[in-house]
């Protein structure tokens, strides 16, 4: 026996281990087709783009592969597309969030009316950004029913101008955004164990210190995934910075500086360079979220202690 075991090559695998190893990988077809789906509708694009904008078009083709970013990073206006971008999105995640996180942590528990607030809440989500665009012209335009209350009370002398600048682009992503990040958060909100904040009330924690210590550590995952989602979909916007903007001005968005590379001047290699750069802002923003996450949720702790 003993002279078998040490015949047996040293690579040789129990039957045993080939078996969990093959029922491993059977465990991972029924992923296989959405790994496809990502891998056709996300990474191939992202791939063919990279490759797209590193091979620029007519007189720039001479000046190297980097041509159509050092175009963009050198032209001011194109940059200011960027600025243009970031000072609706930052913003209008921050109030998505600052607005939804104590709706979400309200409406956790069963509450009178819970389902037709939170319906009401989720409606905008169902009408998209065109509905929306038009909805707020017909409301906040000159001729609105808001500026004409504003003016019939005697409030204002002259319509106020809330459509068709950055005012505009911001109220309508803020209408249009605002489900998505509520759903997150209610959803991580809704998973907190309630007896971990009777506990610490009965070992005699206060308001701020269950709020600092159990709840926002336990909900710091669902705040970035909601931070992350509403950042990506903001800092991507177009129709409303044409619709309710103004798109030869302050919201001239990087998204719409790509379009007009691509449909106005047909620089497909310029205008995937900006879709590019649009991407890596997004992935470092998402970058950044992950990491402020992983320092913040470090587990509920009552008096200093895990």
């Amino acid at each position: 026996m003993r002279a078998e075991l040490s015949n047996r090559p040293a690579d040789a695998e129990p039957s045993g281990a080939r078996s969990r190893r093959r029922s491993q990988w059977i465990g991972l077809l029924p992923i296989l087709p959405a790994l496809l789906i990502v891998v056709g509708l996300f990474i191939y694009p992202f791939a063919y783009g990279l490759i797209l904008s590193l091979h620029p078009q007519g007189a720039s083709a001479k000046a190297g592969m980097l041509a159509n970013y050092a175009a963009f990073f050198g032209d001011p206006r194109e940059r200011l597309s960027i600025w243009n971008t970031l000072r609706l999105a930052v913003p209008v995640t921050l109030v998505d969030l600052a607005i939804a996180l104590p709706l979400a942590y309200q409406l956790r528990r069963p509450i009178p009316g819970q389902r037709f607030i939170t319906g009401l809440l989720v409606v905008p989500m169902t009408l998209g950004t065109v509905l929306i665009a038009e909805g707020m012209i017909e409301f906040f335009g000159p001729a609105g029913w808001f500026n004409k209350t504003l003016l019939a009370l005697h409030l204002t002398a002259m319509p106020v101008q809330l459509v068709h600048n950055y005012t505009g682009v911001f109220i309508s992503l803020l209408i249009a955004d605002f489900p998505a990040v509520f759903l997150v958060l209610v959803g991580y909100a809704s998973g907190i164990d309630p007896n971990l904040e009777r506990a610490a009330r009965v070992l005699g924690a206060g308001w701020w210190q269950r709020l600092s210590r159990i709840t926002l550590p336990l909900l710091a995952p669902g705040i970035a995934a909601a931070a992350a989602l509403s950042f990506v979909a903001t800092f991507s916007v177009f129709p409303s910075a044409v619709l309710v903007g103004q798109p030869a001005g302050e919201t001239r968005v990087i998204a719409l500086a790509a379009w007009q590379a691509a449909y106005e001047r047909y620089d497909y290699s310029q205008a995937s360079a900006i879709a590019i750069v649009m991407a890596a802002i997004e992935l470092v923003f998402v970058a950044l979220v992950l990491v402020m996450r992983g320092r913040a949720y470090q587990g509920p702790t009552i008096g200093g202690r895990a």
